[in-house]
């Protein structure tokens, strides 16, 4: 059991959230400071994090699926 933990719950419940949501925060923080270094207006930078949100989601998604592949020709 872990020192830091207070309880045993706490390792139960960070076993029951998948890693990849942890992703989704990285996503939109990366996203919104990538576009505001870029513009200045408000509408701009969602526009800008938006599409690029978009690219890092589809980026992910093909690495994921090779990775999956992959994992075939163990």
């Amino acid at each position: 059991m872990n020192v830091f933990s207070i309880s045993y719950f706490d390792n139960l419940l960070l076993a029951a959230i998948p890693q990849i949501w942890f992703a989704i925060p990285l996503i939109v923080v990366v996203s919104l400071v990538y576009g505001a270094t870029r513009h200045e207006n408000l509408p701009d930078i969602f526009a800008h994090s938006l599409r690029n949100a978009i690219w890092y989601v589809g980026f992910m998604s093909i690495i994921f699926f090779l990775i999956w592949v992959a994992g075939f020709w163990n």
